[in-house]
Formats: C-alpha cells, sequence, structure tokens
C-alpha cells in the first residue's frame, strides 16, 4: 500500500492506493483557519498533527499495516517558524495571509528576486513574510532557527528530517527555480542563509523514513519510507497525469488554476505566470491563478438565494456572452493583474438581466480570468494541447463548454474517481519506494471532452475583449 496525505487549508485528507492504484480506502479529518487581524490568515501547526493522527486512525487497520511508502502534498507559501529545538515559534502564516504586501512589493523592486526565482513576489509567499516578522516581531525573528513549508513540518513530525521538494519550494521566492537549489543571494535579502533552510530532494525521491514510535503507535509498516511530496498543485498534476508538455489542467475550486507542464524552464515573471519546479526531476511548471472560481458562484449564489449548482444547471446549452459583465477579483487579483486591492463588479446590468442571465456573467467572468491566464502562459511560448478539468466546478457542464469555447481546446472530464493531491502523493510515495518514473503518473479515464463551439467562438472572443475593457476601466476604482 501507498500512503498520500494532502495537508489542505480546510482540512487534512489521506488516501491509502494499492500497487495497481487503485483507491483502497480514505479519510479526512477538518481543519479551521484563525484570522486575528484583518487580513491576516493563521493556523497551528499542532493542529495538523492532530488531523494528520485522526487521518491515520480512520484509515483500515490492516491496510495501514500494508503500507510501503507515504507521500505528501500541501498548501504552498506558509511559514512554519522553529527554533534550534524544532518548537513552533508561532501560528503559521498562510498563503492567503497578506500583511506582507509592503515586503513583497520591495522584495520584487529587487531585480534579482524575478531573475533567481523566475518570479514576482506575491503578498502570499513565503519569503516578504519573513521580512515583515524581522520588522514587525523581531524578539521572534531572533529565535528562529528553520523555516518549514506546511506538508514539510508533518515530514519533521513523521520522520524527524528537515526537508522540502522542488516544487513547494520555488512558492517561496527563495529557490534558484532553474538550477533547482536555494539562492544564498535571495535568503540574504530577508536576513536568513542556507541554514535556515530544509535539505532539498525531488518528489519521487526518498526524504526519510517513518519514525519507529509513529509505526508502532499507528500500526504502519516500520521504516515505511516518505517520499519528498508536492505543493498541492504539482501533487495534482500527478494525480491527473500531467507530467509532460502540451498537457494541462483547469482546476474550478475556490481560486482557479490553470496549469501547465513543461520540459524546460521557461520564466517570464512580468506575466505574472508562476513558473515552478514540477514534482519530478528535469520538468517544470507553470500556473496561472485567480483567486476566485468557484468562491464567486457561491457569492452569487447565497446573493440569489439558491445552490450553487442549481444556478449552473438552469442555463441549458451554452449560449454567446451577453451585455452583462462580471469581473471576479472579490479578493483581488493575481494572474495577470497582480493586484491586491482590485475588487470585483458587475458591468452593465439592465431591466433585462434576470437569475439566469446573472450567473451566466458569474460563470463567463471566471472563464474569462481563466483565459487571460492562459494568454499569459502562452506568452512565455508554452503551449497547451489538452486540458483536464478538475474541482467542483467542473461537474458543470455549462462551465466547461465555455472555458472549451473561450480557450479554443478542447476540455475532458475525468470519469468518477479521486485524482487530486492527494491521490498525486499517494503516486509519488509509490515512484520513491519503486523507482518508477513519470509513466506511473498515468492519465484518469474520461467520461466526457467538451469541444470548443465553433459556432460561438467568435461570440466569446468579442466578450473576452469587453471583459477585459471593464478589468481596465475599472482599476483604480475599488
Amino acid at each position: 500500500m501507498f500512503l498520500g496525505l494532502d495537508l489542505g487549508t480546510s482540512g487534512l485528507k489521506g488516501v491509502l492506493i494499492d500497487a495497481d492504484q487503485r483507491i483502497v480506502a480514505e479519510a479526512t479529518a477538518p481543519l479551521t483557519v484563525s484570522r486575528p487581524r484583518d487580513g491576516w490568515s493563521e493556523q497551528s501547526p499542532a493542529d495538523w498533527i492532530a488531523a494528520a493522527e485522526a487521518v491515520l486512525r480512520a484509515l483500515p487497520e490492516a491496510a495501514r499495516a500494508a503500507v510501503d511508502g507515504i507521500g505528501l502534498s500541501g498548501q504552498m507559501h506558509g511559514a512554519v517558524l522553529l527554533d534550534r529545538a524544532d518548537n513552533v515559534l508561532r501560528p503559521c502564516i498562510l498563503w492567503n495571509d497578506t500583511r506582507a504586501h509592503r515586503e513583497a512589493a520591495e522584495l520584487d523592486a529587487d531585480p534579482a528576486f524575478r531573475r533567481i526565482s523566475g518570479n514576482i513576489v506575491f503578498p502570499g509567499f513565503t519569503a516578504p513574510k519573513l521580512l515583515w516578522l524581522r520588522r514587525n516581531e523581531p524578539a521572534l525573528f531572533a529565535q528562529v532557527a528553520r523555516v518549514l513549508l506546511p506538508k514539510d513540518y508533518l515530514r519533521l513530525w513523521l520522520t524527524g528530517e528537515r526537508v522540502a521538494e522542488m516544487s513547494d519550494a520555488s512558492g517561496t521566492s527563495w529557490l534558484d527555480t532553474g538550477a533547482r537549489d536555494w539562492s544564498e543571494a535571495l535568503l540574504a535579502a530577508t536576513g536568513l542563509d542556507r541554514t535556515a533552510m530544509p535539505r532539498l530532494v525531488e518528489g519521487a525521491a526518498a526524504s526519510g523514513r517513518l519514525r519507529p514510535e509513529l509505526a508502532g503507535r499507528f500500526g504502519l509498516r516500520p521504516g515505511a519510507v516518505v517520499a519528498g511530496g508536492a505543493g498541492d498543485n504539482a501533487a495534482a498534476a500527478v494525480g491527473l497525469g500531467v507530467v509532460k508538455a502540451g498537457l494541462g489542467f483547469v482546476s474550478l475550486g475556490t481560486s482557479g488554476v490553470l496549469f501547465a507542464a513543461n520540459d524546460r524552464y521557461r520564466p517570464d515573471a512580468a506575466t505574472a505566470v508562476h513558473t515552478f519546479c514540477h514534482a519530478l526531476p528535469g520538468k517544470w511548471h507553470q500556473m496561472g491563478v485567480i483567486l476566485a472560481a468557484t468562491d464567486a458562484l457561491n457569492w452569487f449564489a447565497r446573493l440569489a438565494g439558491s445552490e450553487p449548482a442549481a444556478l449552473a444547471e438552469a442555463l441549458g446549452p451554452l449560449k454567446a456572452p451577453g451585455k452583462t459583465r462580471f469581473l471576479p477579483y472579490l479578493g483581488g487579483e493575481r494572474t495577470p493583474l497582480n493586484d491586491a486591492a482590485i475588487r470585483g463588479a458587475f458591468v452593465g446590468l439592465d431591466h433585462a438581466t434576470d437569475r439566469d442571465a446573472a450567473t451566466r456573467a458569474v460563470l463567463e467572468g471566471v472563464t474569462f480570468a481563466i483565459r487571460d491566464c492562459r494568454d499569459a502562459v502562452a506568452a512565455t511560448g508554452t503551449r497547451i494541447d489538452r486540458l483536464l478539468a478538475t474541482g467542483g466546478g467542473a461537474k458543470s457542464d455549462y462551465w466547461l463548454s465555455a472555458l472549451a469555447t473561450a480557450l479554443g481546446t478542447p476540455i475532458a472530464r475525468p470519469a468518477a474517481g479521486d485524482y487530486g493531491a492527494a491521490f498525486g502523493a499517494a503516486r509519488l510515495a509509490l515512484m520513491a519506494v519503486t523507482g518508477a518514473g513519470a509513466e506511473a503518473a498515468s492519465p484518469p479515464a474520461i467520461s466526457r471532452t467538451f469541444e470548443p463551439v465553433a459556432t460561438l467562438m467568435d461570440a466569446f472572443d468579442a466578450g473576452h475583449a469587453r471583459y477585459r475593457a471593464a478589468a481596465t476601466a475599472i482599476r483604480g476604482l475599488t
């Protein structure tokens, strides 16, 4: 058996697979976020350990005893701060915490950050959090001996090893993403050096072995290998088989992601595209990220007094975009705007705007935001020939048809099954134990492929142009 543990923001999930990659069992444990001040977002690492313990206990005893390898996936960018004895110094500052926006802008103004890391320094990334800490909590900063990412704190608990892997490390702003190594120059800019960083491994490599005490407590196989693992989106890509150039996926979750696998390092920070190492050696990936996808539909559903799925299902076959436009910037935007201050809007409301028209505008707004991501990725020279759809929004036929038409790219919906980050982490565990490579990350069976609707492509091109004009006009007004 091979176990994947995915540490999300709202919960921790465990998936057990056998040698044929069939899911044998799964379990989840909830997590909550603390927001002690406006713009702050924190979690206690002790809660992650408690959630991991609950998940392990919930898995079948016989299956636990057969686990040869464990893979880890998790939320990226968080700052877990440890002293010399590996004690946690304060709650983890999470990926969606914006307190370090000034520090991020300051670091981003140093050309070395974009040149070496290949990325804009976003407020949610790890490095600006440490600069904020140095300035605002100096006594605590002086005690920091090690900085770990969230899933790597789980690894420390599992193995006693301080290790990170390339995909997650890419989101810190400290990694030389082309060289796949920590950058001394970028660390120094935030008052740190290499001694504060965990050892780096590839995602499919062994990072350590399960501590005997935990093996005994949870009935796991002594000495089980713990793989490097991956950040959440790279792990999901491994689960979906998106590990070769030309393949990608679009995720319609709370946030939205357009993910493209690459065999080459193609950074272009000015596009606000994330260019990160993939979970497999010699591979990279690019991501366009929007901050509100299903989150935007859920917000509108609350206003409309309906369920999100019911709103989408009522729309029938795909229609040309209408006059009403929706900008899904409910909490700022990443790709391509890199604007934490911009906020969303309905534009072009009139007497004819009914609930269906407003719903279509919301789905189209998210669709056009993802097209912005596709255009930004394409500007780096990356092509996406085939997309898989994942996330809760992928259940909507209307949404996937709109996306395929707006992007001009077929979008495949996987057959029923779990191909998410926990499954990808379990695959990485299998690779670490058996020595298998990318061939083990096979694509899933497909239930339906949505082709672009040729007769509506011009209308969606025009709709996207109107969307872009509205986005340009509203910047600075909100």
